[in-house]
Protein backbone atom coordinates (compact mmCIF):
# COMPACT_ATOMS: atom_id res chain seq x y z
CA UNK A 1 0.00 0.00 0.00
CA UNK A 2 2.96 2.41 1.11
CA UNK A 3 4.76 1.70 -2.78
CA UNK A 4 1.03 2.32 -4.38
CA UNK A 5 0.75 5.93 -2.42
CA UNK A 6 4.45 6.67 -3.34
CA UNK A 7 3.45 5.84 -7.12
CA UNK A 8 0.22 8.18 -7.32
CA UNK A 9 2.04 10.80 -5.36
CA UNK A 10 4.96 10.81 -7.81
CA UNK A 11 2.30 10.30 -10.36
CA UNK A 12 0.56 13.79 -9.27
CA UNK A 13 4.07 15.74 -8.80
CA UNK A 14 5.08 14.67 -12.49
CA UNK A 15 1.44 16.10 -13.97
CA UNK A 16 1.79 19.38 -15.20
CA UNK A 17 -1.05 22.07 -13.83
CA UNK A 18 -3.31 23.42 -16.19
CA UNK A 19 -2.36 26.61 -16.87
CA UNK A 20 -5.57 27.76 -18.74
CA UNK A 21 -6.09 29.86 -21.63
CA UNK A 22 -3.16 32.43 -22.34
CA UNK A 23 -3.19 35.54 -24.30
CA UNK A 24 -0.69 33.80 -26.90
CA UNK A 25 -3.40 31.20 -27.29
CA UNK A 26 -6.23 33.94 -28.14
CA UNK A 27 -4.08 35.56 -30.54
CA UNK A 28 -3.40 32.13 -32.39
CA UNK A 29 -6.82 31.04 -32.33
CA UNK A 30 -8.31 34.94 -33.66
CA UNK A 31 -4.95 34.28 -36.70
CA UNK A 32 -6.44 30.87 -38.00
CA UNK A 33 -10.24 32.13 -38.33
CA UNK A 34 -10.55 35.53 -38.04
CA UNK A 35 -12.13 36.85 -41.93
CA UNK A 36 -10.61 40.27 -42.40
CA UNK A 37 -7.17 38.88 -41.69
CA UNK A 38 -8.00 35.75 -44.29
CA UNK A 39 -9.41 38.76 -46.95
CA UNK A 40 -6.03 40.63 -46.60
CA UNK A 41 -3.66 37.49 -46.78
CA UNK A 42 -5.70 37.22 -50.21
CA UNK A 43 -5.02 40.64 -50.99
CA UNK A 44 -1.37 40.37 -50.53
CA UNK A 45 -1.89 37.25 -52.40
CA UNK A 46 -3.06 39.35 -55.31
CA UNK A 47 -0.24 41.79 -55.09
CA UNK A 48 2.69 39.37 -55.33
CA UNK A 49 0.53 37.29 -58.11
CA UNK A 50 0.42 40.97 -60.04
CA UNK A 51 4.12 41.69 -59.56
CA UNK A 52 5.08 38.39 -61.01
CA UNK A 53 2.52 39.54 -64.04
CA UNK A 54 3.88 42.55 -64.59
CA UNK A 55 7.46 41.23 -64.19
CA UNK A 56 6.44 39.16 -67.27
CA UNK A 57 5.80 41.56 -69.69
CA UNK A 58 9.50 41.71 -70.22
CA UNK A 59 9.42 38.14 -71.32
CA UNK A 60 8.13 36.78 -75.29
CA UNK A 61 5.12 35.88 -75.12
CA UNK A 62 4.32 33.07 -77.77
CA UNK A 63 0.35 32.38 -79.15
CA UNK A 64 -0.80 29.58 -81.11
CA UNK A 65 -4.54 29.47 -82.48
CA UNK A 66 -5.95 27.55 -85.07
CA UNK A 67 -9.30 26.46 -86.94
CA UNK A 68 -11.67 24.16 -88.93
CA UNK A 69 -13.44 25.63 -91.05
CA UNK A 70 -15.98 23.97 -93.90
CA UNK A 71 -17.59 25.78 -97.06
CA UNK A 72 -20.57 24.69 -98.61
CA UNK A 73 -19.08 24.39 -102.02
CA UNK A 74 -15.12 25.93 -102.02
CA UNK A 75 -14.34 28.91 -104.20
CA UNK A 76 -11.41 29.04 -106.55
CA UNK A 77 -10.09 31.60 -108.38
CA UNK A 78 -11.45 32.80 -111.75
CA UNK A 79 -9.35 35.35 -113.93
CA UNK A 80 -10.61 36.20 -117.48
CA UNK A 81 -7.94 35.45 -120.26
CA UNK A 82 -8.78 36.98 -123.68
CA UNK A 83 -12.29 36.07 -124.41
CA UNK A 84 -12.82 33.54 -121.82
CA UNK A 85 -11.58 33.00 -117.93
CA UNK A 86 -9.72 30.79 -116.24
CA UNK A 87 -10.84 29.00 -113.57
CA UNK A 88 -8.24 27.41 -110.75
CA UNK A 89 -8.99 24.40 -108.94
CA UNK A 90 -11.30 24.79 -105.81
CA UNK A 91 -9.03 26.06 -102.65
CA UNK A 92 -9.31 23.38 -100.60
CA UNK A 93 -9.82 20.03 -101.36
CA UNK A 94 -13.34 18.61 -99.95
CA UNK A 95 -15.15 21.56 -98.81
CA UNK A 96 -12.63 22.00 -95.65
CA UNK A 97 -9.39 23.06 -94.28
CA UNK A 98 -7.75 23.66 -91.83
CA UNK A 99 -5.67 26.64 -90.37
CA UNK A 100 -3.08 26.98 -87.42
CA UNK A 101 -0.57 30.10 -86.33
CA UNK A 102 2.20 30.01 -84.14
CA UNK A 103 3.35 33.77 -82.89
CA UNK A 104 6.02 35.22 -81.30
CA UNK A 105 5.99 38.92 -79.84
CA UNK A 106 8.99 40.35 -77.69
CA UNK A 107 8.69 44.25 -76.36
CA UNK A 108 11.72 45.74 -77.56
CA UNK A 109 11.49 49.46 -76.78
CA UNK A 110 7.75 50.98 -74.68
CA UNK A 111 9.56 54.02 -73.33
CA UNK A 112 9.53 52.66 -69.84
CA UNK A 113 6.30 51.44 -69.26
CA UNK A 114 7.18 47.95 -68.69
CA UNK A 115 9.60 49.32 -66.16
CA UNK A 116 7.59 51.33 -64.48
CA UNK A 117 4.93 48.89 -65.02
CA UNK A 118 7.17 46.09 -62.68
CA UNK A 119 7.90 48.65 -60.01
CA UNK A 120 4.37 49.90 -59.67
CA UNK A 121 3.69 46.31 -59.31
CA UNK A 122 6.23 45.82 -57.17
CA UNK A 123 5.24 48.85 -54.63
CA UNK A 124 1.71 47.95 -54.25
CA UNK A 125 2.95 44.13 -53.73
CA UNK A 126 4.70 45.55 -50.91
CA UNK A 127 1.97 47.97 -49.63
CA UNK A 128 -0.27 45.07 -49.41
CA UNK A 129 1.96 42.54 -47.45
CA UNK A 130 2.53 45.58 -44.91
CA UNK A 131 -0.86 45.82 -44.49
CA UNK A 132 -1.54 42.58 -43.87
CA UNK A 133 1.24 42.61 -41.04
CA UNK A 134 -0.75 46.24 -39.49
CA UNK A 135 -4.21 44.15 -39.94
CA UNK A 136 -2.43 41.57 -37.75
CA UNK A 137 -1.45 44.09 -35.19
CA UNK A 138 -4.32 45.10 -35.11
CA UNK A 139 -6.19 42.56 -34.49
CA UNK A 140 -3.61 41.14 -31.75
CA UNK A 141 -4.63 44.49 -29.57
CA UNK A 142 -8.07 44.11 -30.25
CA UNK A 143 -7.99 40.41 -28.89
CA UNK A 144 -5.77 41.41 -25.96
CA UNK A 145 -8.12 44.37 -25.46
CA UNK A 146 -11.23 42.07 -24.94
CA UNK A 147 -8.76 39.04 -23.34
CA UNK A 148 -7.65 42.10 -20.36
CA UNK A 149 -11.62 43.23 -20.04
CA UNK A 150 -12.62 39.41 -19.07
CA UNK A 151 -9.80 39.55 -16.39
CA UNK A 152 -11.08 42.91 -15.31
CA UNK A 153 -15.24 41.70 -15.54
CA UNK A 154 -13.45 38.06 -13.58
CA UNK A 155 -11.84 40.52 -10.90
CA UNK A 156 -15.12 42.72 -10.17
CA UNK A 157 -17.36 39.85 -10.33
CA UNK A 158 -14.98 38.09 -7.63
CA UNK A 159 -14.81 41.33 -5.37
CA UNK A 160 -18.40 41.72 -6.08
CA UNK A 161 -18.91 37.91 -4.58
CA UNK A 162 -16.63 38.46 -1.97
CA UNK A 163 -18.62 41.55 -0.48
CA UNK A 164 -21.84 39.71 -1.08
CA UNK A 165 -20.17 36.91 1.47
CA UNK A 166 -18.72 39.63 3.83
CA UNK A 167 -22.11 41.15 4.27
CA UNK A 168 -23.45 37.97 4.45
CA UNK A 169 -21.63 37.25 7.50
CA UNK A 170 -22.01 40.68 8.96
CA UNK A 171 -26.27 40.51 8.42
CA UNK A 172 -26.24 37.41 10.30
CA UNK A 173 -23.88 38.81 13.08
CA UNK A 174 -26.21 42.17 13.77
CA UNK A 175 -29.26 39.22 13.61
CA UNK A 176 -27.66 37.77 16.37
CA UNK A 177 -27.35 41.12 18.62
CA UNK A 178 -30.45 42.26 17.77
CA UNK A 179 -31.59 38.86 19.48
CA UNK A 180 -29.95 39.73 22.26
CA UNK A 181 -30.49 43.45 22.09
CA UNK A 182 -27.26 44.31 21.74
CA UNK A 183 -28.16 46.74 18.96
CA UNK A 184 -31.26 48.27 17.63
CA UNK A 185 -33.12 46.16 14.82
CA UNK A 186 -32.47 49.92 12.68
CA UNK A 187 -28.90 48.37 11.76
CA UNK A 188 -29.77 44.85 10.74
CA UNK A 189 -32.42 46.81 8.47
CA UNK A 190 -29.48 48.81 7.04
CA UNK A 191 -27.22 45.77 7.16
CA UNK A 192 -29.99 43.77 4.89
CA UNK A 193 -30.58 46.91 2.35
CA UNK A 194 -26.61 47.44 1.56
CA UNK A 195 -26.72 43.42 0.93
CA UNK A 196 -28.89 43.75 -1.32
CA UNK A 197 -27.53 46.76 -3.27
CA UNK A 198 -24.38 44.26 -2.64
CA UNK A 199 -26.19 41.47 -4.73
CA UNK A 200 -26.86 43.84 -7.43
CA UNK A 201 -23.80 44.71 -8.17
CA UNK A 202 -23.29 40.95 -8.09
CA UNK A 203 -25.71 40.44 -10.57
CA UNK A 204 -24.41 43.80 -12.65
CA UNK A 205 -20.77 42.03 -12.70
CA UNK A 206 -21.71 38.87 -13.64
CA UNK A 207 -23.61 40.38 -16.72
CA UNK A 208 -20.63 42.29 -17.23
CA UNK A 209 -18.17 39.41 -17.57
CA UNK A 210 -20.60 37.13 -19.50
CA UNK A 211 -20.52 40.02 -22.60
CA UNK A 212 -17.24 40.76 -22.04
CA UNK A 213 -16.71 36.55 -22.37
CA UNK A 214 -19.26 36.70 -25.40
CA UNK A 215 -16.76 39.23 -26.86
CA UNK A 216 -13.69 37.90 -26.74
CA UNK A 217 -15.25 34.79 -27.99
CA UNK A 218 -16.54 36.05 -30.91
CA UNK A 219 -12.90 37.57 -31.84
CA UNK A 220 -11.56 33.98 -31.51
CA UNK A 221 -14.38 32.56 -33.83
CA UNK A 222 -15.80 30.54 -30.61
CA UNK A 223 -19.08 29.73 -29.37
CA UNK A 224 -20.45 32.80 -27.40
CA UNK A 225 -21.62 30.89 -24.23
CA UNK A 226 -17.85 29.75 -24.05
CA UNK A 227 -16.54 29.96 -20.44
CA UNK A 228 -12.66 29.79 -20.72
CA UNK A 229 -10.65 29.97 -17.66
CA UNK A 230 -8.29 32.54 -18.97
CA UNK A 231 -4.21 32.67 -17.55
CA UNK A 232 -3.03 35.63 -15.72
CA UNK A 233 -1.19 38.03 -18.41
CA UNK A 234 2.57 37.80 -18.55
CA UNK A 235 4.71 39.86 -15.32
CA UNK A 236 6.35 41.56 -18.32
CA UNK A 237 3.20 43.45 -18.84
CA UNK A 238 2.52 44.91 -15.71
CA UNK A 239 6.11 45.77 -15.33
CA UNK A 240 6.98 48.11 -12.42
CA UNK A 241 8.70 50.65 -14.60
CA UNK A 242 8.38 52.46 -17.83
CA UNK A 243 10.05 51.25 -20.98
CA UNK A 244 14.12 51.57 -20.98
CA UNK A 245 13.67 54.08 -24.15
CA UNK A 246 12.65 57.55 -23.91
CA UNK A 247 9.81 59.00 -25.37
CA UNK A 248 11.29 60.10 -28.31
CA UNK A 249 13.30 57.01 -28.88
CA UNK A 250 9.74 55.37 -29.28
CA UNK A 251 8.11 58.14 -31.38
CA UNK A 252 11.02 57.51 -33.63
CA UNK A 253 10.57 53.74 -33.68
CA UNK A 254 7.50 54.33 -34.38
CA UNK A 255 8.18 56.33 -37.74
CA UNK A 256 10.12 53.26 -38.67
CA UNK A 257 8.41 50.58 -37.62
CA UNK A 258 4.83 51.44 -38.09
CA UNK A 259 3.57 48.87 -40.92
CA UNK A 260 0.63 51.47 -41.81
CA UNK A 261 3.02 54.61 -42.70
CA UNK A 262 5.05 52.16 -44.89
CA UNK A 263 2.03 50.88 -46.60
CA UNK A 264 0.73 54.75 -47.34
CA UNK A 265 4.46 55.33 -48.81
CA UNK A 266 4.65 52.31 -50.55
CA UNK A 267 0.83 53.29 -52.17
CA UNK A 268 2.27 56.37 -52.90
CA UNK A 269 5.12 55.74 -54.63
CA UNK A 270 3.32 52.44 -56.92
CA UNK A 271 0.73 55.57 -58.16
CA UNK A 272 3.98 57.74 -59.13
CA UNK A 273 5.12 54.63 -60.94
CA UNK A 274 1.66 54.07 -62.42
CA UNK A 275 2.11 57.65 -64.02
CA UNK A 276 5.26 57.11 -65.23
CA UNK A 277 3.60 54.06 -67.14
CA UNK A 278 1.19 56.28 -68.38
CA UNK A 279 3.36 58.69 -69.12
CA UNK A 280 5.71 55.66 -71.15
CA UNK A 281 2.58 55.63 -73.41
CA UNK A 282 3.21 58.47 -75.84
CA UNK A 283 5.86 57.08 -76.78
CA UNK A 284 6.26 54.79 -79.52
CA UNK A 285 5.87 50.74 -78.69
CA UNK A 286 8.32 49.21 -80.91
CA UNK A 287 8.15 45.27 -80.87
CA UNK A 288 9.79 41.78 -82.30
CA UNK A 289 7.24 39.69 -84.46
CA UNK A 290 7.71 36.17 -85.39
CA UNK A 291 4.71 34.53 -87.26
CA UNK A 292 4.63 30.57 -88.29
CA UNK A 293 1.73 29.82 -90.06
CA UNK A 294 0.00 26.57 -91.78
CA UNK A 295 -2.56 26.87 -94.09
CA UNK A 296 -4.35 23.98 -95.82
CA UNK A 297 -5.20 24.42 -99.39
CA UNK A 298 -4.35 23.07 -103.20
CA UNK A 299 -3.75 26.07 -104.94
CA UNK A 300 -1.00 27.58 -103.33
CA UNK A 301 2.33 26.37 -104.31
CA UNK A 302 3.11 26.17 -100.21
CA UNK A 303 0.87 25.51 -97.23
CA UNK A 304 3.39 27.05 -94.95
CA UNK A 305 4.41 30.32 -94.07
CA UNK A 306 7.25 32.04 -92.02
CA UNK A 307 7.88 35.61 -90.96
CA UNK A 308 9.96 37.85 -88.82
CA UNK A 309 9.38 41.85 -88.59
CA UNK A 310 9.55 44.52 -86.26
CA UNK A 311 6.67 46.50 -85.85
CA UNK A 312 5.59 49.73 -83.44
CA UNK A 313 2.65 51.63 -82.90
CA UNK A 314 2.39 55.45 -81.58
CA UNK A 315 -0.31 57.63 -80.67
CA UNK A 316 -0.10 60.86 -82.24
CA UNK A 317 -3.61 62.28 -81.08
CA UNK A 318 -5.63 61.42 -77.93
CA UNK A 319 -7.72 64.30 -77.07
CA UNK A 320 -5.19 64.46 -73.93
CA UNK A 321 -7.12 61.32 -72.67
CA UNK A 322 -3.21 59.65 -71.45
CA UNK A 323 -2.11 63.27 -70.20
CA UNK A 324 -5.05 63.54 -68.00
CA UNK A 325 -4.71 59.37 -66.76
CA UNK A 326 -1.13 60.48 -65.72
CA UNK A 327 -2.30 63.56 -64.02
CA UNK A 328 -5.03 61.98 -62.00
CA UNK A 329 -2.43 59.04 -60.85
CA UNK A 330 0.18 61.89 -59.57
CA UNK A 331 -2.68 63.40 -58.00
CA UNK A 332 -3.66 60.20 -55.97
CA UNK A 333 0.14 59.79 -55.36
CA UNK A 334 0.51 62.87 -53.80
CA UNK A 335 -2.79 62.13 -51.49
CA UNK A 336 -1.39 59.17 -50.86
CA UNK A 337 2.02 61.05 -49.31
CA UNK A 338 0.19 63.54 -47.65
CA UNK A 339 -2.30 60.64 -45.66
CA UNK A 340 1.07 59.46 -45.00
CA UNK A 341 2.21 62.53 -43.39
CA UNK A 342 -0.78 63.06 -41.34
CA UNK A 343 -1.28 59.62 -39.91
CA UNK A 344 2.44 60.16 -38.96
CA UNK A 345 1.76 63.14 -36.63
CA UNK A 346 -1.45 61.07 -35.34
CA UNK A 347 1.20 57.86 -34.66
CA UNK A 348 3.15 60.47 -32.41
CA UNK A 349 -0.08 61.20 -30.41
CA UNK A 350 -0.71 57.77 -30.29
CA UNK A 351 2.87 57.24 -29.10
CA UNK A 352 2.83 59.76 -26.63
CA UNK A 353 -0.85 58.89 -25.36
CA UNK A 354 0.43 55.14 -24.77
CA UNK A 355 2.95 56.31 -23.04
CA UNK A 356 1.64 58.60 -20.29
CA UNK A 357 -1.12 56.04 -19.75
CA UNK A 358 1.22 53.94 -19.29
CA UNK A 359 3.27 56.12 -16.71
CA UNK A 360 -0.13 57.09 -14.69
CA UNK A 361 -1.04 53.22 -14.04
CA UNK A 362 2.42 52.49 -12.87
CA UNK A 363 2.17 55.34 -10.64
CA UNK A 364 -1.61 54.28 -9.26
CA UNK A 365 -0.19 50.98 -8.38
CA UNK A 366 1.52 51.13 -5.25
CA UNK A 367 -0.92 53.67 -4.44
CA UNK A 368 -3.71 51.49 -5.08
CA UNK A 369 -2.28 48.18 -3.08
CA UNK A 370 -1.49 50.11 0.10
CA UNK A 371 -5.33 51.28 -0.18
CA UNK A 372 -6.38 47.88 0.00
CA UNK A 373 -3.96 46.91 2.79
CA UNK A 374 -5.50 49.73 4.97
CA UNK A 375 -9.07 49.84 3.91
CA UNK A 376 -8.89 45.76 4.83
CA UNK A 377 -7.46 47.19 8.43
CA UNK A 378 -10.40 49.55 8.39
CA UNK A 379 -12.96 47.16 8.05
CA UNK A 380 -11.29 44.62 10.68
CA UNK A 381 -11.00 47.71 12.77
CA UNK A 382 -14.73 48.82 12.37
CA UNK A 383 -16.46 45.55 12.50
CA UNK A 384 -14.34 44.54 16.15
CA UNK A 385 -15.75 48.47 17.37
CA UNK A 386 -19.06 47.95 16.27
CA UNK A 387 -18.94 44.61 17.91
CA UNK A 388 -17.87 45.98 21.13
CA UNK A 389 -20.25 49.24 20.74
CA UNK A 390 -17.80 51.53 19.85
CA UNK A 391 -18.79 52.48 16.53
CA UNK A 392 -22.12 52.91 14.67
CA UNK A 393 -23.67 50.01 11.95
CA UNK A 394 -22.51 53.49 9.15
CA UNK A 395 -18.58 52.80 10.55
CA UNK A 396 -18.92 49.65 9.13
CA UNK A 397 -21.09 49.43 6.06
CA UNK A 398 -18.61 52.31 4.89
CA UNK A 399 -15.88 50.51 5.33
CA UNK A 400 -16.64 47.71 3.18
CA UNK A 401 -18.09 50.36 0.59
CA UNK A 402 -14.43 51.85 0.86
CA UNK A 403 -12.45 47.69 0.80
CA UNK A 404 -14.67 47.17 -2.66
CA UNK A 405 -13.48 50.81 -3.96
CA UNK A 406 -9.80 49.77 -3.09
CA UNK A 407 -10.20 46.63 -4.68
CA UNK A 408 -11.55 47.61 -7.75
CA UNK A 409 -8.90 50.70 -8.36
CA UNK A 410 -6.23 47.86 -7.52
CA UNK A 411 -7.30 45.26 -9.77
CA UNK A 412 -7.78 48.24 -12.55
CA UNK A 413 -4.48 50.02 -11.85
CA UNK A 414 -2.41 46.65 -12.73
CA UNK A 415 -4.91 45.91 -15.80
CA UNK A 416 -4.52 49.18 -17.14
CA UNK A 417 -0.42 48.86 -16.75
CA UNK A 418 -0.64 45.53 -18.84
CA UNK A 419 -3.20 47.00 -21.10
CA UNK A 420 -1.10 50.28 -21.28
CA UNK A 421 2.22 48.69 -22.38
CA UNK A 422 0.08 46.14 -25.29
CA UNK A 423 -1.27 49.75 -27.08
CA UNK A 424 2.39 50.85 -26.82
CA UNK A 425 3.77 48.15 -28.10
CA UNK A 426 1.38 48.90 -30.91
CA UNK A 427 1.62 51.98 -31.12
CA UNK A 428 5.17 51.71 -31.93
CA UNK A 429 4.95 48.60 -34.34
CA UNK A 430 5.99 46.05 -32.21
CA UNK A 431 3.14 44.31 -31.15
Amino acid sequence: MKTLRHILLTAILATPLAQGETLEDAWRMATERDAGLAAVRSRAEAGRAGELAARAERWPKLTIDGSYQRFDDAPAFSFPVGGSSFVSPELVGGDDFLMGRARVEVPLFTGGRVTAGIESATQAARGAGLAQESYEQDLRLEVATAYVEVLRARRALRAAEATVASLTAYASDVAVMVESEAVARNDLLAARVTLADAEQARLKAENRHAMALAGYNRLLGEPMDRVPELAELPAELAAASLPAASLDELVERARVGRRDLAGLEARSLALAEQARSENASRWPQVGLMADYQHLENQVLDDEDFALLGVGFSWTLFDAGRIRQRANALSSASRAAAQDRDDLQSRVALEVRQAWLDVREALARVPLTREAVEQAEENLRVGRELYGVGLATNIVVLDAEALRLRAVSNNDNAVLDVALGNLRLKRAIGEL
